[in-house]
């Protein structure tokens, strides 16, 4: 029979089967031996084929092929990647530009992982209600930057309540997941949003500004206005793996906009004369933090992160 995995632990797997059965499941052994390159074999949003046990319990025994999935590097030198979700509609960064302080290229990271699986992304400049006036002009710069690109952005406070109907429209029907800092306050956006999940949050680390992690696994959680809202794990990086370097302007839709205007048509946009990109950067047409963040990461790959 079939289902949906809703929760991930990394030993044990919650599955919605097609009745609407849901049952504890464990991983088939010869799942754990394919030579997945991944901490995670099984990821949350994952169909699968299951051989039910009992009443409340079975094994999973194979996993039905992706529409997408969102991946970043993993910490765990091991393994390859780390898959945070997967057959998801909208991957959504939740930003911050303090409590703690979200920086360009991890936005720029994640939109780009995104954007190389198909997945429209979109970002939330959360805890607005927290910044001085220096800090909301920051944050309209910031948001300026994105939506130039084409990215839909909306400014939260799930104190306030500010921006809230926008998340909620922004999640209904679909099945998003959301993606951040530790401490970027993705599970209390959650928990505004659907105030009957009442998902466990934390407060920031006083001397680093940085987010204690109270998401320890993703889960999906269904939403009343129709969908599904996957929770993640608050993470630190967001490392990139199998991008190719040529590949890597591509998934930056306003270099890739004027890249057929360079010299060279195997540009990299990097050192070239005649650069169309580095015009557009210096004609402000590109923002420079955008530009930065594509030299690093087309710099950063090598052939061990190739497919």
């Amino acid at each position: 029979m079939k289902g949906t995995v809703f929760k991930s632990t990394g030993s044990h797997y919650a599955v919605r089967l097609e009745n609407g059965d849901d049952i504890r499941c464990s991983i088939k052994g010869k799942l754990r031996l394919a030579g997945i390159k991944t901490t995670n074999p099984v990821a949350v949003g994952d169909r699968v084929e299951v051989e039910r046990g009992n009443e409340r319990e079975g094994v999973i025994a194979r996993v039905l092929d992706r529409d997408n999935y969102i991946i970043r590097k993993a910490t765990n030198l091991s393994r390859e990647a780390h898959v945070l979700a997967a057959n998801i509609d909208r991957a959504i960064i939740v930003a911050t530009i303090r409590y703690p302080e979200t920086s360009t290229v991890f936005i720029d990271r994640f939109l780009a992982s995104a954007e190389a699986y198909g997945i429209p992304p979109a970002i939330i400049i959360n805890k607005i209600d927290l910044l001085d006036d220096e800090e909301t002009l920051l944050s309209r710069a910031l948001a300026a930057i994105y939506r130039a690109v084409g990215y839909p952005v909306i400014f939260a406070s799930a104190l306030t309540g500010q921006g809230m109907d926008e998340v909620a429209a922004l999640l209904a029907g679909k099945v998003s997941a959301l993606a951040g800092l530790s401490g970027a306050g993705k599970s209390t956006l959650i928990n505004r949003v659907e105030p009957g999940l009442h998902l466990r949050t934390g407060d920031l680390s006083a001397a680093h500004e940085s987010g204690r992690h109270t998401t320890t696994f993703a889960e999906m959680f269904p939403l009343a206005a129709g969908g599904f809202i996957v929770d993640t794990p608050g993470i630190r990086a967001f490392g990139l793996v199998r991008l190719k370097r040529e590949e890597i302007s591509h998934y930056f839709p306003e270099i890739f906009r004027v890249a057929d205007q360079c010299r060279y048509y195997n540009c990299t946009h990097v050192h070239e004369p005649g650069c169309a990109v580095q015009q557009a950067v210096e004609a402000g047409t590109i923002s420079e933090s955008r530009y930065a963040s594509y030299v690093d990461m087309f710099e950063e790959q090598d052939d061990k992160y190739r497919r």
